[in-house]
């Protein structure tokens, strides 16, 4: 009697772990960010989390000087505080802290330079799956498809580069695309090189042996 009934608790045990298991909330799925760079001719750098920022103040030296970005996409000025940089270009940027400075300088003139670019996340090209090094390598402008799988070392042995995936934001909506990467670097069909853009995503699976 006594081990049925721990075989029904065990049992009424493993009917509330199924249950519980089925019922898992799914999260939502991230963010589409889309870069503001749509066009492969009309590339402009944008500031991101852990760029070096030089900021020079015309005739202010004591309030100009050099910031890093913070994770959060802002940097602190000796008169504006948590300045939002992150995803403007070094003009953009001048522009907007020359309206700010105005508060407490007579026509402000500032110019914005970066160094050690990092970028936001939206502006890198990430290659997943059987490459060499699977990296997020930061966008240059007129980077191709090949200029990016030299990045990361070409294909593994066990890649099937001809059934790999770009997915691009378009719109505002994710966008895939069928892309022949075994073709372009083992065959040296150079047609199906293709330009890349800001926040492409390219996908390799594993070749089916």
């Amino acid at each position: 009697m006594k081990k049925a009934r721990q075989l029904g608790i065990t049992a009424l045990l493993f009917a509330t772990f199924v249950i519980t298991g089925c019922s898992v909330n799914k999260l939502p799925e991230a963010t589409t960010r889309a870069s503001l760079t749509t066009n492969v001719n009309d590339y402009q750098y944008l500031i991101g989390p852990g760029d070096s920022l030089t900021i020079f103040v015309w005739r202010n030296p004591e309030i100009s000087g050099n910031f890093i970005v913070r994770p959060d996409g802002k940097v602190t000025t000796s008169l504006v505080e948590d300045v939002e940089v992150s995803g403007r270009t070094p003009t953009m940027l001048a522009r907007q802290l020359e309206e700010q400075l105005a508060t407490y300088i007579n026509n402000p003139r500032v110019t914005v330079s970066v160094g050690r670019f990092q970028g936001p996340f939206s502006e890198q090209v990430r290659v997943i799956g059987e490459a060499t090094n699977p990296s997020a390598i930061n966008y240059t402008e007129n980077m191709t498809l090949l200029d990016l799988m030299i990045a990361v070392g070409g294909l593994t042995e066990f890649a099937s580069g001809n059934n790999a995936k770009l997915v691009r934001v378009i719109d505002g909506q994710q966008t895939t695309y069928e892309i022949n990467i075994e073709s372009l670097i083992k065959d040296g069909d150079i047609t199906q090189n293709i330009d890349m853009l800001p926040g492409d995503i390219i996908i390799i699976p594993e070749a089916w042996f």
